[in-house]
């Protein structure tokens, strides 16, 4: 234990280096996940044959590609094509539209959700499909999908560990470094593995939270 403490005091400041990287990641990845999702949930719904059927072949082909393929394709091929990201804003948007087709189910399932009289009766007062969105469907459906979108969040989490395939210094990356110079494994992942869980504590909270209000609403 003494040997652990004085671990943590020598390498806890290059680990929190690597803290703030994984939660910049993650919050903007968020970011852009839930705007792409949201298009292609509104896009599914739409009853347009066209978008409809375009957002269901772009959230099948995002689910069914691991995202460390897509970071790769994102950081190493877009390049041949004139597009060069560094590896962090390559990995913010590999990571978020990776995970817009999660969202996107989500967000679909909340809107599915919502009372389709509601919906009738705004359209039979004037209300077009697009106002009718914004101010009927959408603000009940975010209600319903909040419980599984904190689920996504914890899970983004985890997943922006990934990034470290692509030499972003995140969290999981610094504690790889520490240990293959130091070689002391045990010490320095159990620090990496401490804080990811000091990170998803406050979300997994959350989600009860969020769950345990739904239900008694």
């Amino acid at each position: 234990m003494r040997e652990f403490l004085a671990d943590a005091q020598e390498y806890l400041p290059i680990l929190l280096q690597g803290v703030q990287l994984t939660v910049l990641i993650t919050l903007a990845s968020l970011v852009v996940s839930t705007l792409l999702g949201l298009v292609w949930a509104v896009m599914r719904v739409s009853g347009i044959a066209v978008l409809a059927g375009f957002s269901a072949v772009m959230i099948n082909i995002l689910r069914g590609i691991p995202i460390i393929v897509q970071l790769f394709y994102i950081y190493f091929v877009m390049p041949d094509f004139g597009l060069s990201l560094t590896a962090v804003q390559a990995a913010i948007i590999g990571l978020g539209i990776a995970y817009s087709a999660y969202q996107a189910e989500n967000f679909r399932a909340g809107i599915e959700a919502v009372d389709r009289g509601q919906v009738e009766a705004a359209l039979s007062i004037g209300m077009g499909w697009g106002m009718t969105m914004r101010r009927v469907i959408l603000p009940q459906a975010i209600r319903i999908a909040l419980p599984p979108y904190g689920n996504i969040m914890i899970m983004m989490l985890k997943d922006s560990s990934q990034a470290s395939t692509i030499t972003v210094a995140e969290l999981a990356l610094q504690g790889k470094l520490i240990a293959s110079s130091t070689f002391k494994n045990t010490s320095v992942y159990t620090m990496v593995a401490l804080m990811y869980l000091a990170l998803s504590l406050p979300l997994i909270l959350l989600v009860r939270h969020l769950e345990a209000k739904g239900r008694h609403r």
